[in-house]
Formats: C-alpha cells, structure tokens, sequence
C-alpha cells in the first residue's frame, strides 16, 4: 500500500476510534412507506424483437451534418413509425435539424408544466481493428435467449425502444396523462457537436421560444446495480444521476529549432513538453466530498452491517482522510474533483528530424461548481515553462448544474424503485459522461439521468465497447418503471 494511503487509513482509524461508541447505533435506514402499484401489463416479446431491429439500424451520426448518413436515420424514422403507430397517430411530432424527434402528448390539465422523457438515437460506431473480436456482429442484433447483443444495447436503444413501447401501450390503455408529456430524442448525442447543430439544443431552443418550462426531465446516465459484499450489504442500488462533469481538450505545445538529429540539443522540443506534462500530472485539482458525494455515501452506508458501519456513520468527521484517501483510488477520485489525463502527444513527423513543435492533449472533466475558464487558469499557474502555447479544442462544455433531490420528480423515482424491489438503495450520485440532458438547463430545473434496467458493473463497461449487450432478464422491470414513471410523473 502507498505510504500516502497508509496515513490516510490511520487517521481515518484514529478519528474512528474517538466517535464509534456514540453514533453507530443510530446510523440506520428509514423504513418509508412505500404505496402498493399495480402491475403493468409489458410485451415483452415485441421489446425485445423492436430492440433487436433498432440494433440492425446502423444510427451513426457525425460532428459534421454533411457526413451523416441520413438515409439510415430516415430509416430508422421510418421503423418507429412502422413499429409506434399509436404514437405516430395520437402524438404531435416535429422533427427539428433534420434528425432529432419531438414527441408532444397534451394533458388533460392546461397550465401545468410538461415532463419530459430524453433519449438519443444515435450510437458510437466499433472501434477499429476490433470487429473482430465481438461474440456476434455488432449491428446483427443477435437475441439468443440470454441476452440482445449489439451496438446500442445499452447506449442507449434499449432506454428508447423501452420509452416508446410505455408510451405505445399506454395509449392502448387508454391512459390519458393531465400534464403534457414529450418524448424527445436527439440524433446526434454521441459526437458532441456545436451547440448550433446538436439536436437536444435545438429542441430546447424549440421549447424555450414556445414559453414552454418543464416540470422534469428523465434522461440516460444511471442503472440498477447489484451491490453484493458478503457479511456486509446484498442490495441493488439506483444510482439517479443529478449532475454530470464538464468536458475540455485543451492542446499544450512548446516550439524549438528543430534541425537534423545529428546535431541534437539537450532538450529538444518533445523533451520541454515533456517537463510541461510533468508539471500537469503533479498538479492535479483538488479532491473533495461534496454534499451530492456525502449523500451517495450516506445511503448506502445506512443499508451496511456492523462493524463497517462504524466508518459509515462517521463520515462527517473522517471526510478530510477519506477525500485523502480515496484521491488515489481512480474512480473514487473521479467522483471528488476534475480529472485530468493526458492522451494524445506528437512531435517530429520522422525519427531523424528535430520537432520544431511538440504537442499534447489533455483531456479534463470538470467538476460541478468549477468551469473550462478555471481548467485554463490553472494550467497558466501550474505549468514552469512560460512559452507553452495553450490551445482549448472545439467539442467543450462546463459542467451541469445539481438538481435537487428533495423534488417531487426525484422523491417519485425513489418510490417507482422502492415499489419494484424494496431491497433498493436510491441515491444521487455524479455522472461521468455526458448527456442530452445538460442541453435543457435553461427550461428544467429538475433533470435526473437513471435507466431502470438491472446490470452488472462489468457488463456496463461493455458499453461503447465490445460485446455490448442487455440482459434479457433486465427488460421487462425497465418498461414497467417507464409507464410507472408516466403515470407518476403526469399527474396534476
């Protein structure tokens, strides 16, 4: 263990040691009364033969509009309105930038503000030299009774085809909601274009110019995830996304001479920005509990046994050696302050020739509370070498805001959850990545990012890589929390 961590353990162990006796006994879960919910009638058979389709519809979209195959969006439009016909019938649509979808299902009630449900169409397309390596092709939507396989089982076609089949048999129910209900989903999620060709902008700026302010937004970001340490917790935890991270690419360069390689300087260009990205890695942001990251770590700590509950309900006092601890630990570290990872470096464009530039790109992801002026301003203080040329790349964004999770949109997830599986924790956590979502901050206050389909944390990180694929087992919870959450959430 690192000397470092070894110092955070002991203090943690030292403030333990003098708070434990008082508080541990306290520190357990509310039992809340969870109202009883019918159940919901889901077809699972055409889910799973409309997800399996949509997989075989290759929705890649491009930063530049001119190098997007319509054509396959066309006919992935085309799908849903084979497939969705209710919704196409009964249902306002406008399609905005060519590619992005708005859904408007009127209320029953004039003067309330609508929800909205977000998805995105599109998907990341297979890394190179890595076909290969898929169990079945990526865009083959093989279901072979355990599992639907592709590109998009997970990000995110499984989260739309679910919303679109809750809001098609929910029609043929006759289910009439008071407060209006939009379905909105963007085409072009994944490739982070400018805010003038994004589809999710563009459909807020629809909304905001109509005076249109939305009571709650549902997006992707979140998952059911089965939390299993022997002796200690067996829950599943969903974990609602209430903020996500900023994204910067910022560019660092130094010039020199160049020349032959025969005649090398001690430090050639490539060996300056080498001391530049020294000065970057030894500097990283500070790392931090916040109030969204105490709250995370407070409600799973009410559902752990003794003794590590000793730790859990001490958090208050051991948070300076936790955030010390932990800033070590990667992804721990990822949730408590702006990361910072150099991934991308050139020089001499031959190995006998002297770069006369040398470049590197760093990639952030900023914080809640911090922004890309802030990334930038701390780059010109921490870097020695004063003629590095310092460049922000297109494709950034600060970071969201928090929505609150004393909301009524929040508090009904929470029950939709608890109603399903009462061995649920539900809690607020920060999303890593990016989403539609953050788009509609200046018409919704209460944006929460969770997909309600049960998977294990190794089978997530399939997503955007090979072998992506969704349970089958997971599918039909994920619809009935879908038509729950309409039913819910539409409500005066």
């Amino acid at each position: 263990m690192d000397k470092k961590v070894k110092i955070a353990v002991a203090a943690a162990a030292g403030a333990l040691a003098a708070s434990v006796p008082v508080r541990a006994a306290f520190h357990t879960e509310k039992k809340a009364e969870v109202p009883e919910m019918p159940a919901e009638n889901v077809d699972l058979a055409r889910y799973r033969k409309n997800l399996s389709d949509a997989i075989r519809i290759p929705t890649i979209a491009n930063k530049d509009p001119e190098k997007t195959d319509w054509a396959v969006f066309d006919r992935f439009h085309a799908f849903l309105r084979e497939r969705y016909p209710l919704m196409h019938e009964k249902l306002e649509l406008t399609v905005i930038n060519r590619g992005a979808l708005m859904f408007r299902w009127k209320g029953s009630v004039e003067g309330l503000d609508p929800i909205a449900l977000l998805s995105h169409q599109d998907v990341v397309p297979v890394s190179e030299g890595t076909l290969g390596d898929w169990t079945h092709p990526p865009f083959d939507g093989v279901d072979d009774g355990e599992f639907i396989w592709g590109r998009g089982a997970l990000d995110m076609k499984n989260h739309l085809i679910g919303v679109m089949e809750s809001v098609e048999t929910l029609l043929a129910e006759g289910f009439q909601p008071e407060r209006d209900v939009y379905i909105l989903l963007g085409h072009n999620e994944e490739v982070m274009c400018a805010n003038e060709e994004s589809g999710a902008t563009a459909m807020c700026a629809y909304l905001k110019e109509r005076g249109v302010h939305l009571d709650c937004i549902i997006d992707e970001g979140g998952a059911i995830l089965p939390v299993n340490v022997k002796g200690v917790i067996n829950k599943d935890l969903a974990g609602i996304g209430v903020a996500e991270k900023g994204y910067a690419d910022i560019e660092v360069a130094v010039h020199a001479k160049g020349g032959h390689s025969s005649q090398a300087p001690n430090h050639t260009a490539l060996g300056k920005l080498a001391n530049v990205i020294r000065d970057i890695e030894n500097h990283q942001f500070k790392a931090k509990i916040s109030p969204m990251l105490m709250e995370l770590f407070d409600r799973i700590g009410r559902n752990v046994s003794y003794p590590v509950r000793l730790v859990t309900c001490n958090l208050k006092l051991l948070k300076p050696a936790l955030a010390f601890g932990l800033s070590y630990v990667p992804p721990a570290a990822s949730m408590m302050r702006t990361t910072t990872g150099v991934t991308m470096a050139s020089g001499s464009p031959q190995a006998n020739v002297l770069p006369q530039r040398a470049s590197a790109v760093v990639n952030f992801r900023i914080y809640p509370g911090q922004t890309v002026e802030d990334v930038l301003a701390h780059l010109k203080k921490v870097i020695r070498y004063k003629d590095v040329e310092i460049n922000l790349l297109p494709g950034w964004k600060n970071p969201s805001l928090i929505s609150p999770t004393d909301s009524r949109a929040f508090q009904k997830i929470g029950m939709i959850c608890k109603s399903m599986n009462p061995n649920t924790i539900v809690a607020p956590y920060l999303v890593m990545g990016g989403t539609d979502a953050c788009h509609y901050q200046p018409v919704c206050e209460n944006i929460y990012r969770y997909s309600p389909f049960r998977v294990s944390t190794s089978l997530l990180l399939t997503t955007h890589g090979t072998n992506e694929r969704i349970p089958i087992d997971s599918m039909e919870a994920g619809i009935a929390f879908f038509k729950r959450y309409i039913r819910e959430l539409s409500k005066a």
